[in-house]
C-alpha cells in the first residue's frame, strides 16, 4: 500500500507541470478569449490603449456576425469552410483508399511508391501552398503545360460561384439535414431492435421537420436576400490540400488492409463472394473505424485551415477566405479584438462539435473493453 501511494505521488508530481501549463496556456486563454468576445474591445479608436476599460455587451458580437449586413464576409467564410470540409474529406478518403488498395496488391517497388505518396505529408502547408500557387498561375504552370486557356481556367482568381442559397434559409436547411440524420439513426436502431432509441429518433426527426416547415420559413436573419455558394477559386486550394493529406489516409487504410486476416477473405470467397463482394461485405466494414478516425482528423484540419489559404491566395482575396483568416485580419489589422475573439469562439465550437462526440464514443468503448 505504501509503494502504491508513493508511485501515485510521483506520477502526480510528474504530470503537474503539464497540467499547470495546459490549464494556463490552453484553457486559461480559451476562457479569456470567450470573455473578450463578450466585450466591446476594439469598437473604438483606442483599442490598443491599455488604460481604456472594455464594456461587457453580452452576445452582441455574435449577433452581428450572423445578422449584420456588414459581416457578410464572415457568413461567406463559414460557407466556404463547409464546402471545403466536405470536398477535402471526400477527396482525401477516396484518393487515399484508392492508393492503399493499389499498394495492397504488392506492386513492384512498393516501398518507393509508398514513399512518393507519403512525401507531400512531410511538407508544411506553407510550402505546399507556395508550390501550388506557382503551378496554378494563369499564365504558367498547369495551364501552360496542358495548353489551357488562362481566361477560362482561373484556378485561384475566379469570382464565379455555384450552388448558391439564401442565408435566411440556413435554419430550414439545417433542420432538414438534422432530421434526415435522426431518421437514419432511427432506421439503424430499428434494425438493432432498440425500440426506445427508434421512437426517440423518429419523434425528434418529425418535430424538426414540422418546425422546418412551419416556423423556419418565417425566420429572417437579415432583411434582404443574401446569396452564398461554393466559389470556384477554392478548387485550386482543394487540389493542393488533397495532394498533401491523401498520403495520410493512404497510410491509415494500408495499415488497416494489412491487418485484415486472409482467412476472412478466403471464407468470403468460399461462400461465393466475388472480388467486389469481398471488399463490400468484409474489407470495407472492417475499415469503418479507420474511416471515422480519418474523418475526424481531416475535419479538424479543414476547420482550422489558415496557412494553406494564406500562402496560395493571400489574406485579401475574399472569395477564398476562411474564418481563421478573417479572425487574423479582424484582430491584427482592424484591431477589433472582441469580434476576432468571437470568430475564434465560433471556430472552437465547430471543432468541438466534431471532436467531443468522437472522444466520448472512444472513452465509452475503452470503458466497455
Amino acid at each position: 500500500m505504501k509503494r502504491l501511494s508513493t508511485d501515485r505521488l510521483w506520477s502526480m508530481l510528474v504530470l503537474a507541470p503539464s497540467v499547470i501549463l495546459l490549464a494556463v496556456f490552453v484553457y486559461g486563454f480559451i476562457i479569456r478569449t470567450g470573455y473578450t468576445s463578450l466585450t466591446d474591445w476594439g469598437n473604438n479608436s483606442l483599442a490598443l490603449d491599455t488604460t481604456v476599460k472594455h464594456n461587457f455587451i453580452g452576445l452582441a458580437n455574435y449577433q452581428d456576425l450572423f445578422t449584420s449586413l456588414l459581416n457578410a464576409r464572415f457568413r461567406q467564410d463559414l460557407v466556404n469552410t463547409l464546402f471545403f470540409t466536405v470536398f477535402f474529406i471526400a477527396g482525401c478518403l477516396g484518393l487515399g483508399l484508392g492508393l492503399a488498395l493499389m499498394l495492397d496488391r504488392n506492386p513492384k517497388a512498393e516501398g518507393l511508391w509508398r514513399t512518393i505518396f507519403l512525401f507531400p505529408m512531410s511538407l508544411s502547408f506553407i510550402v505546399t501552398g507556395t508550390i501550388w500557387r506557382w503551378m496554378l498561375q494563369p499564365q504558367g504552370g498547369v495551364n501552360k503545360l496542358f495548353g489551357l486557356d488562362p481566361d477560362k481556367y482561373e484556378w485561384l482568381t475566379s469570382r464565379s460561384s455555384i450552388w448558391q442559397f439564401d442565408w435566411n434559409k440556413v435554419p430550414l436547411i439545417t433542420a432538414i439535414v438534422v432530421a434526415v440524420v435522426l431518421a437514419a439513426v432511427g432506421v439503424r436502431a430499428l434494425r438493432d431492435a432498440n425500440r426506445t432509441r427508434t421512437i426517440v429518433a423518429f419523434a425528434c426527426a418529425a418535430l424538426l421537420l414540422a418546425w422546418a416547415l412551419l416556423v423556419a420559413p418565417r425566420l429572417k436573419f437579415i432583411p434582404v436576400p443574401e446569396l452564398h455558394g461554393f466559389n470556384i477559386a477554392f478548387i485550386g486550394i482543394l487540389i493542393a490540400a488533397i495532394w498533401q493529406m491523401s498520403g495520410y489516409t493512404m497510410a491509415l487504410y494500408l495499415a488497416g488492409l494489412r491487418g485484415i486476416p486472409d482467412e476472412l477473405r478466403e471464407a468470403a470467397r468460399v461462400d461465393g463472394a466475388n472480388e467486389w463482394g469481398t471488399y463490400r461485405h468484409v474489407v470495407f466494414p472492417l475499415l469503418a473505424p479507420i474511416t471515422l478516425s480519418a474523418m475526424i482528423v481531416l475535419g479538424h484540419i479543414s476547420l482550422k485551415i489558415f496557412d494553406l489559404v494564406y500562402a496560395m491566395t493571400g489574406p485579401d482575396n475574399a472569395p477564398t477566405s476562411v474564418p481563421a483568416l478573417l479572425m487574423y485580419i479582424t484582430s491584427f489589422r482592424a484591431n477589433q479584438f472582441a469580434v476576432g475573439a468571437a470568430i475564434g469562439v465560433v471556430l472552437l465550437i465547430l471543432v468541438a462539435i466534431i471532436i467531443v462526440p468522437y472522444l466520448a464514443s472512444q472513452f465509452r468503448g475503452e470503458k466497455r473493453a
